[in-house]
């Protein structure tokens, strides 16, 4: 069966592309979704993360505020290694679990930070979504209601266009509108099952 790792900068279109490969009926894992599951209340990892970042990040129901964490993660780069040294393995081992049930073709494992991880060995090809950085900025603001500044922000935190482009196997790209972007996803799924029979 052949694994292909989904990823793209913020804004550039991983959602919908991934979105499209289920539809297909493409078998699809997401890492940030696994992440959310991770923290619940009472989970090994929440209980890390308070022992790692203090108890103020939870609230009277156990539950984890995000939008703090986020910010103390963001602004400092040594504290988001220690956030990921608590979720990436597990979620990584989730995500390898997964992949041995599956008996598709083929199947999409999204992870949004694959090269900041440096987790590209996780996969037998990378997939990237691409777009030019204006169109994420404009994506960005019209989705999340952020600023220039906050957007160049998260942009200056995610490894740069280039070394996505030099990583990639194959890559989508998402200059145009959803359905060029459906078409151009549905080219790769017919390569996909072409190579997952080789």
């Amino acid at each position: 069966m052949l694994t292909v790792a989904l990823t793209g900068g913020i804004g550039s279109g991983k959602s919908a592309v991934s979105n499209h490969f289920d539809s297909l009926g493409v078998p699809v894992i997401d890492a940030d979704r696994l992440a959310h599951q991770m923290v619940q209340p009472g989970s090994p990892a929440l209980t890390q993360i308070e022992t790692a970042f203090g108890e103020h990040l939870i609230d009277q129901q156990g539950r984890l505020n995000r939008g703090a964490l986020r910010e103390i993660v963001f602004n400092d780069p040594t504290q988001r290694k220690r956030l990921e040294s608590i979720l990436h393995p597990p979620i990584r081992q989730a995500m390898e679990d997964w992949v041995e049930q599956q008996t598709a073709p083929y199947v999409i494992l999204v992870i949004p930070l694959l090269f900041e991880t440096g987790q590209q060995d996780i996969a037998q090809r990378i997939l990237v979504v691409d777009c030019e950085e204006s169109l994420q900025y404009q994506r960005v603001a019209q989705r999340d209601n952020l600023d220039e500044s906050e957007i160049a922000q998260i942009l200056a935190s995610q490894v740069d266009r280039q070394t996505r482009l030099e990583g990639a196997d194959d890559i989508i790209e998402n200059n145009g509108d959803l359905a060029a972007l459906t078409k151009a996803t549905e080219r790769m799924h017919q390569a996909y099952l072409v190579l997952s029979k080789s």
